[in-house]
């Protein structure tokens, strides 16, 4: 959610719903020194990546609501929002944060799921099991999901 707040946070501020690159940067970098020049490029890339802006010749725009996004006081991102989250640990902390359980228990019952199958079954296809079976949603990460298995293949 972070690396959401941190995009919608130059266009809020700026008034703007589109910004050139350079604008967003700045704000990022210089404005709020919130990271280098070098990282505030990094954020641009992790959200095209995440289809949260669109990029066309130098523009950026936001694909998302940015006037929905609330931009808690004092915020500052962290360097972690650079790097992302798998579509599998994604969904650990999705499960985890349903049922109570720690992260750690959320695998071990994972890894009973791929054992049950003796072990011919990726983590990315246990952990939808697992999420369906808890009731978590997990729709918005087939996607991904099934890129990983393809880069495993």
């Amino acid at each position: 959610m972070s690396l959401k707040v941190a995009v919608a946070a130059p266009f809020k501020h700026l008034h703007k719903d589109r910004l050139q690159r350079s604008e967003f940067v700045f704000y990022i970098a210089i404005d709020r020194k919130w990271m280098n020049k070098e990282q505030a490029n990094q954020l641009l890339e992790r959200a095209r990546s995440e289809g949260l802006i669109e990029m066309e010749s130098g523009g950026i725009r936001p694909l998302f609501d940015v006037a929905a996004v609330s931009i808690p006081l004092g915020f500052k991102p962290t360097s972690d929002i650079l790097v992302a989250e798998s579509p599998y640990e994604e969904l650990i902390g999705r499960i985890a944060a349903t049922t109570g359980k720690t992260p750690q228990d959320v695998v071990a019952e994972l890894h009973r799921i791929v054992n049950h199958f003796d072990g011919n079954l990726f983590v990315e296809a246990a952990v939808v099991i697992l999420a369906k079976k808890h009731g978590v949603a997990f729709e918005d990460a087939l996607d991904a999901l099934k890129r990983e298995v393809v880069k495993k293949r």
